[in-house]
């Protein structure tokens, strides 16, 4: 496993690899501001620099990607989204690749923490949406300009007024989990544009909490949504999972969550 801040490479062939983002950069450039930094732009450093050792190495050996030693975006996700993101190697994985996302035979996994405590264990939400829809920029709902949209929910653990839970996506809209599980009433934790930026704390759901509450640190004060699985299938048939181990921040709520439950959330 490579690992280069704020990516790490879990899985790479010659065709092409998969990287486990960290929150707070986007996939490619921002839509509003194209001089903050990007995962496309890091990789392609990445592998130009990879390219140009092996040329220097005695005897010289392959490059991981061939010229021009660049990355190809397959698809993306929000930059305060952490977790899978695959790149193609070659013009070849590229197409097919993005035939599987486009035809939706991926199964694309994420967790998130949210508000409330559902009534639900699991629901599916098809609110049709539309990006780009107000002053803001948001995705907003709508039922008559908007794109198809759907997503299934489950109920993973319960803690406080927070909870655990797992979304699958069956199409991919800007901001899709974000804004329909704010349409359920239980926004995504840390959220700016659909719920609130309120950091989450140990002592919100830790009964008999005895700290100091001037000097507590928040447990997670970004957005609580992780791109946790994805599995693709080859076109032998046969289908690779990749997992994105949880960030530090995350980890360590869902450490707090699973001790105060007695549970354990995750496989």
């Amino acid at each position: 496993m490579k690992h280069t801040e704020p990516f790490t490479i879990i899985y790479e062939n010659g065709q092409f690899l998969v990287v486990n983002k960290a929150s707070g950069i986007a996939v490619i450039a921002d839509r509003w501001d194209d001089s903050k930094e990007r995962l496309d732009d890091l990789l392609n450093s990445y592998y130009a620099k990879e390219a140009a050792d092996a040329a220097s190495s005695i005897p010289p050996r392959e490059p991981a990607i061939p010229f021009p030693h660049r990355v190809f975006v397959v698809h993306r996700i929000d930059r305060d989204t952490s977790g899978l993101v695959v790149f193609a190697k070659t013009r070849e994985a590229h197409r097919y690749l993005s035939s599987l996302f486009e035809s939706r035979a991926l199964e694309k996994t994420y967790l998130a923490v949210i508000h409330g405590r559902p009534a639900w264990t699991e629901t599916v939400c098809d609110l049709p949406l539309r990006a780009d829809g107000d002053r803001e920029h948001r995705t907003i709902i709508d039922k008559a300009k908007g794109k198809h949209a759907r997503t299934n929910f489950k109920l993973l653990a319960e803690v406080g007024a927070y909870s655990l839970i797992e979304a699958q996506i069956e199409t991919g809209r800007t901001h899709q989990i974000r804004v329909h599980l704010a349409s359920l009433g239980h926004p995504v934790v840390c959220d700016p544009l659909y719920g609130t930026m309120k950091p989450v704390y140990l002592s919100a759901f830790k009964r008999g909490w005895r700290g100091d509450n001037l000097e507590e640190k928040p447990l997670l004060s970004r957005l609580g949504l992780h791109a946790y699985s994805l599995v693709i299938p080859s076109p032998e048939g046969e289908a690779q999972r990749f997992i994105a181990p949880l960030p530090r921040d995350f980890r360590a709520l869902v450490n707090q969550m699973e001790k105060v439950t007695g549970t354990i959330m995750l496989d």
